[in-house]
């Protein structure tokens, strides 16, 4: 065989390094496409964890019975507008905040690294631990901080969570979640080269002129990251409501997941649960779509 030939019968290098990302495509299906193939069958079944001959097909005549009911109950668009209101509020919210905390931490000041390290704490914490520092030592109205600073003013016993719940959550949430988009946004400011800095600087730009034309749109594609990540963790909120408020009172905190929580451990509801993760899928790719038209609309803006 010449050599001439061996190159034809052998594949290229090129070609054969396309098959090495072949197990992680593998493993990305079975942990991710599988599990979402079986919900969708499951959502068409009658399945309840306390009648175990009831995991059938519901026929095709009745299989869209689960999702029928969940958008025939009242509570169905209370539990969305919830799951709305708390993404959109500390998005919104820790946006503003990490962008603020970004550009106060990207200019030189003494004691700037623990001022860094106290600002990035929050984010390390577990968000059940978060949950429970704040029911029991900040909002408790018995030996709480607020309590104790409101009573300065003559407030006793004002409880957070029982008189503004979906407030005190999007608190919480923020306040974990505040030192993610900050420590995105930093790593965005501190990339962004002096030389360009310094030539705006030069050419008489105020504060305003070089953030509005140089630095927001550097941190573009970080806004984009950091909102996009942010917006698909806080849909899928569930430590904090289940700590701090289980839901209440009533339904004001009780948002997808924690309703797909209640059906499937305690309606022990499999084929609801799963319906309702469906909805919670066709909620997610619908906001995060809106996210990234909004943040292009924007982008369009401030090059112009």
């Amino acid at each position: 065989m010449t050599p001439t030939q061996v190159a034809t019968t052998k594949p290229p290098k090129q070609e054969r390094r396309k098959f090495l990302s072949a197990p992680g495509i593998a493993f990305l299906i079975i942990v991710t496409q599988i599990p979402f193939v079986l919900a969708i069958w499951f959502s068409f079944t009658n399945w309840n964890l306390l009648r175990p001959d009831s995991q059938g097909f519901l026929g095709w005549d009745r299989m869209w019975r689960n999702y029928e009911r969940i958008l025939s109950s009242p509570d169905f668009l209370t539990v969305i507008l919830n799951t709305i209101v708390l993404t959109v509020s500390v998005v919104l919210i820790t946006f503003v905040l990490g962008l603020g905390f970004a550009l106060l931490l990207n200019r030189p000041f003494p004691g700037r690294a623990l001022a860094r390290t106290l600002l990035i704490s929050p984010f390390l914490m577990m968000p059940v631990a978060a949950a429970v520092l704040w029911k029991n030592i900040m909002l408790d109205p018995s030996f709480g901080l607020m309590s104790f600073y409101l009573s300065l003013f003559g407030i006793r016993n004002f409880y957070a969570l029982e008189a503004f719940p979906m407030a005190s959550v999007i608190a919480i949430v923020s306040w974990q979640w505040t030192p993610f988009v900050m420590l995105i946004l930093l790593a965005g400011l501190q990339s962004l080269p002096d030389s360009t800095v310094e030539a705006a600087r030069i050419d008489g730009a105020s504060g305003w002129a070089m953030f509005r034309h140089i630095i927001l749109p550097h941190l573009t594609r970080f806004i984009e990251i950091a909102l996009l990540l942010e917006t698909i963790f806080i849909l899928s909120e569930f430590g904090v409501i289940f700590v701090t408020t289980s839901g209440g009172p009533g339904l004001q905190t009780t948002n997808l997941p924690y309703q797909i929580f209640l059906e499937a451990f305690s309606r022990q509801n499999v084929g609801r649960a799963s319906a309702y993760g469906i909805f919670a899928v066709i909620l997610a790719n619908i906001v995060i779509l809106l996210f990234l038209r909004v943040l292009r609309n924007n982008k369009k803006e401030v090059a112009l």
